[in-house]
């Protein structure tokens, strides 16, 4: 086993929601293992409130999350990703800055719970829903033995997870 920690970066448009409840999930659930980031290409520059309503209720800390621009990311002294999964449609059809080490990415989408209009019931229902889809898919990423999958393997996978319950669109069949 190796004790090397992997540095993954989620982007979407906002960084309000979706982006950081995932930098969240991963932080918690993937420590010692994985080191998470989040940002997005036009930060709201404020954390959606239901997004931190409901990593709360879950039991996971917001202490410190912000809304950012991914150029942080993109600087001489950012940390260098492994991996960067977007999870907004919007953001995997926008060029992205050029992230230093060549990460590995894929694209994760799942419908905006902030986009979402009607009560406070069907808001927060969307919300949990979000959580619950980028959960998922971080448990099977986390559970990937990523010392041990060379590229060739490694990238179906990851477009696979990407594939998985509440996909916001169809992606593209692995070649």
């Amino acid at each position: 086993m190796t004790d090397r920690v992997f540095n993954v970066l989620f982007l979407c448009t906002g960084n309000s929601a979706r982006s950081i409840i995932a930098e969240t999930i991963l932080n918690k659930d993937g420590r010692g293992r994985f080191r998470a980031y989040s940002g997005g290409s036009e930060p709201r520059g404020q954390v959606h409130p239901l997004t931190l309503q409901i990593l709360e209720s879950f039991g996971y800390s917001t202490e410190g999350l912000r809304s950012k621009s991914w150029n942080e990311f993109a600087l001489p002294d950012a940390p260098c990703m492994d991996f960067v999964f977007t999870v907004c449609d919007s953001a995997a059809g926008e060029t992205c800055p050029v992230w230093p080490g060549q990460p590995m990415s894929a694209h994760w989408g799942i419908d905006d719970p902030a986009a979402v209009e009607g009560t406070v019931v069907e808001k927060t229902a969307a919300f949990v829903t979000a959580a619950r889809y980028l959960r998922n898919r971080i448990s099977v990423f986390t559970s990937l033995p990523l010392d041990k999958l060379d590229e060739i393997v490694l990238r179906p996978r990851l477009i696979e997870i990407g594939q998985m319950e509440g996909a916001s669109t169809p992606n593209p069949k692995v070649a």
